[in-house]
């Protein structure tokens, strides 16, 4: 693979006005995002007086405010269409920042933390229709084109946040991120309401008498899947569960147990885009030449397997080598951030469901997850509080590396002739 292939399927992909719109404005927003997310649960620790279980208990509110709007979501895109959903939804995450920069209690960001879970309604219409504007041929380098590109913030917003961090502390270096982020988000609804375009128009369905009179028909319909595609359900489920037991305390382990500075651990996230980044095109590129599945079980092997060997870190540059490894899963087919992503598996998604089912299918994967997912970080919270800081780390490998063989057990890729547009 040369670099004039590297630039080829790159032109090929963004050619296409949607992706090039969401690719762009998902950018705007990570740059901002990504200097103080990384710092948020420091920030609630120090400056709003949240303790372990405290942020046990908002990550478990976040991810239940999801999971009651990702399936919603994806069915009203399958009937709908994915535009006018991506951009109320987007329209929504206007709000949650406004409520951080004025709360002066953890609790007071609870509202913030429903508001945002409301507007992760538009998540299946956005995989939906970037999966539905590639090239049908491209899938993987598509997706893994399309995340190259979203990655680079990444690469440069968390140093710059570490920096502010350790010169303006975590009070007012947060809120000067979280304002920026209002502004950005602003300007990303208007530009997504204006420039995008609807996909599903000569799928939409058309509602029969029989639809009317009830829905349980074509609702059934939309879940007759392949049996693969239930299996990579229920292995994203055992990574949701095992990553989000450990995500939220990761800063904190990283500044607090370990010991590293905050420019360090901006670093560190920067280094993850960086890798994120460069992995993403090759990766997607490697899955449309020789298959999804190798690919997406070397990161599922890969991903927990790091999280076990950050309780065994001790230093920065340990720490940084273990997080950097967890990158390359997270670019390949799921990992700390993504585990329900990466190029590779969203392109065998994409191979398994036809068309006009992807939008709920999406949804359902969210909602599962978030169903399973939710109450992890509250045990994760009571384990680093009764026993050890290790032990959700130690856990979180086990549940991953379980999830690792049920895909190599139960997931049959199609034959590439046969896969779905």
């Amino acid at each position: 693979m040369t670099s004039k292939s590297y630039f080829r399927i790159t032109k090929d992909v963004f050619s296409n006005r949607n992706i090039l719109t969401i690719a762009l404005t998902t950018s705007a927003f990570t740059l901002m995002e990504q200097g103080w997310r990384p710092f948020w649960n420091l920030y609630l620790k120090t400056e709003l007086n949240a303790s372990i279980p405290a942020l046990g208990l908002l990550a478990m509110i976040q991810s239940s405010e999801r999971l009651l709007f990702q399936l919603p979501g994806g069915l009203l895109a399958d009937r709908f269409g994915r535009r006018k959903i991506i951009v109320y939804g987007t329209a929504l995450r206007i709000i949650p920042p406004l409520i951080f920069i004025l709360a002066a209690d953890w609790r007071h960001i609870i509202p913030g933390l429903l508001i945002n879970g409301a507007a992760s309604i538009y998540m299946p219409a956005y995989n939906a229709i970037i999966a539905d504007s590639l090239p049908k041929m491209q899938r993987g380098a598509g997706f893994g084109a399309f995340r190259m590109i979203i990655s680079i913030p990444r690469i440069v917003s968390p140093i710059i946040g570490g920096v502010v961090m350790d010169a303006l502390g975590y009070r007012k270096g947060v809120r000067v991120f979280l304002f920026l982020t209002v502004i950005v988000s602003i300007i990303v609804t208007v530009v997504r309401s204006r420039v995008i375009t609807e996909t599903l128009v000569d799928d939409k369905p058309k509602i029969t008498k029989e639809e009317k009179r009830g829905m349980r028909a074509p609702l059934a319909e939309k879940f007759n899947l392949p049996r693969s595609m239930w299996i990579m359900v229920v292995v994203a489920v055992m990574g949701s569960f095992g990553v989000r037991m450990v995500r939220e305390f990761l800063p904190i382990y990283a500044v607090e147990v370990v010991g590293i500075t905050n420019t360090q651990l901006g670093l560190v996230q920067t280094t993850v885009g960086l890798i994120t980044a460069a992995m993403a095109l090759p990766g997607g590129m490697f899955a449309d030449r020789y298959g999804r599945k190798p690919l997406i079980l070397a990161s599922r092997i890969i991903t927990p397997l790091t999280m076990g060997a950050i309780t065994l870190t001790y230093n920065f540059p340990t720490y940084y080598l273990a997080r950097s490894l967890s990158s390359v899963g997270d670019a390949l087919g799921g990992g700390a951030n993504n585990f329900a992503g990466g190029p590779a598996w969203d392109a065998l998604v994409t191979d398994l469901v036809e068309k006009s089912k992807r939008g709920t299918v999406m949804g359902t994967i969210g909602t599962v997850t978030g169903i399973f997912g939710a109450p992890s970080s509250i045990v994760g919270a009571w384990l680093w509080q009764t026993y050890s800081p290790n032990l959700p780390f130690q856990l979180s490998m086990v549940f991953g590396l379980i999830g690792a063989g049920i895909f190599a057990l139960g997931v049959k890729e199609p034959k590439r002739k046969k896969t779905l547009d």
